[in-house]
């Protein structure tokens, strides 16, 4: 087959509403197919995770405003990080049953230490120290259900 009968068949098709066309002649097969929407789907879900931190975000200067008495109970709060689950899965406190803990309360740790394992589909996610710091609460118990946005630990800044 010419090129140039390809290229017309090409722009015939493009122009026209067929979405599959499939074409043989002695030896030769082409197959063309248009670009589905189908295609942008997987994209679209990469959305729904953030979107409650986003209304968490909101929410949350909301209430500093209200009072000033509010303000001061800030402070002490925001003196401890919290460690936040990012995805929904099991939590681990040690890499397998025989192994200590990754940390427990009282320890120091450095911003990217592993702080545990959160098991999500099969995969082990490790879930890394956002701030350097001791840290004073583990929230959750080995082998709990976690949800997104769940604190797991609390960590006291250098």
């Amino acid at each position: 087959m010419d090129l140039k009968v390809i290229k017309s068949l090409l722009d015939m098709i493009a122009k026209s509403e067929l979405n599959e066309v499939s074409i043989e002649e002695g030896g030769l097969k082409i197959k063309v197919k248009k670009k589905s929407e189908a295609v942008m789907m997987p994209q679209e879900q990469v959305y729904y995770a953030p979107q409650p931190q986003v209304a968490q975000a909101a929410a949350a200067p909301a209430a500093p405003q209200a009072s000033a008495p509010a303000a001061a109970d800030t402070k002490p709060a925001s003196s401890a990080e919290t460690i936040k689950s990012p995805i929904v899965g099991t939590f681990y406190e040690a890499p397998n049953p025989e192994s200590p803990a990754f940390v427990k309360p009282g320890d120091t740790v450095k911003k990217g230490d592993v702080l545990c394992i959160v098991e999500a589909m099969k995969i082990m996610n490790e879930i890394e120290s956002e701030v350097s710091g001791k840290i004073t609460k583990i929230l959750v118990s080995d082998a709990q259900p976690v949800e997104f946005d769940q604190p797991l630990f609390e960590i006291e800044p250098n």
